[in-house]
């Protein structure tokens, strides 16, 4: 008997994630125009594309129930403060990869209640790989549409240890990872939310972001890890949440696979933050 996530909402999300996919792949797929948003970031036909097909399906399934997006304008503060649920959306994460072909980028769908990740929904459209998990229930992975479900999680800190980097924002963190891990880790580039779902799989150890990331880009993928039993940490060692404050930028995290390990306290001996 197949098994498969026991969460109704999680698959009709998944089901909206693949379909804004489909959306992005007819752009993949030809001839495309790039434009620069106001903060340098790359805009396509392909971005707002997904942005129409989630923002309807997510409308659909709770017409009352605020979204969140990086492809729409967003509400105020004093708005946002009163919101105890809602929806937060990357339509396509990782837009530089998208631009550059090279396949690693992802849809990003979560649900927020009181500043937690309680469902999340990560798909790779080139690939057609779909993260889904939700809060009590389990990390699940599929590695194509229609493939039977495969419950995921993390593994043990590995011997050497295995960084998930940025494939398209380098910074000076090796040093720092020297420090956290020894100096004989491994590091695996790779673009988008794809680096969380590395580790939720078992096939990476951590993710050190340093430098800006804003709360959709890391919501979805934030619960996957968390259902297979990892942790995003700020660099104090405290759980990331969302919806604090003006800013929808994240400050500087640490993804790990291993909760086991005092992270915290190896931040601390890091000299971070």
């Amino acid at each position: 008997m197949s098994i498969m996530p026991d969460h109704p909402l999680l698959l009709e999300v998944g089901t909206l994630a693949r379909l804004a996919g489909d959306a992005i792949m007819v752009v993949y797929r030809e001839d495309f125009d790039v434009e620069m948003k106001s903060d340098r970031s790359p805009l396509t036909a392909a971005d707002l594309a997904a942005q129409k097909v989630i923002a309807s399906g997510l409308a659909q399934l709770d017409p009352v129930l605020p979204v969140v997006s990086e492809e729409a304008s967003q509400l105020p503060w004093e708005q946002r403060r009163e919101w105890s649920r809602y929806w937060l959306v990357d339509p396509l994460d990782g837009t530089r990869e998208f631009v550059k072909r090279n396949g690693e980028f992802t849809v990003n769908i979560a649900l927020i209640e009181n500043g937690d990740p309680v469902l999340g929904v990560v798909l790779a459209p080139v690939t057609g790989e779909l993260f889904v998990a939700a809060r009590g229930h389990g990390a699940w992975w599929q590695v194509q549409r229609d493939a039977e479900w495969e419950r995921i999680s993390t593994r043990t800190l590995a011997n050497p240890p295995v960084a998930a980097g940025s494939r398209s924002h380098g910074g000076s963190s090796e040093a720092t990872l020297r420090r956290l891990l020894g100096e004989d880790y491994q590091l695996h580039a790779l673009g988008s939310s794809l680096k969380f779902c590395l580790i939720a799989r078992g096939s990476a150890d951590v993710y050190l972001r340093r430098g800006p990331t804003s709360e959709w880009d890391t919501a979805a993928a934030q619960c996957v890890l968390e259902e297979a039993g990892g942790a995003v940490l700020d660099l104090s060692g405290k759980p990331l949440h969302y919806n604090r404050g003006e800013s929808l930028i994240n400050p500087e995290f640490l993804a790990v696979g291993d909760a086991g390990i005092d992270w915290p306290a190896r931040l601390r001996e890091a000299g971070l933050p």
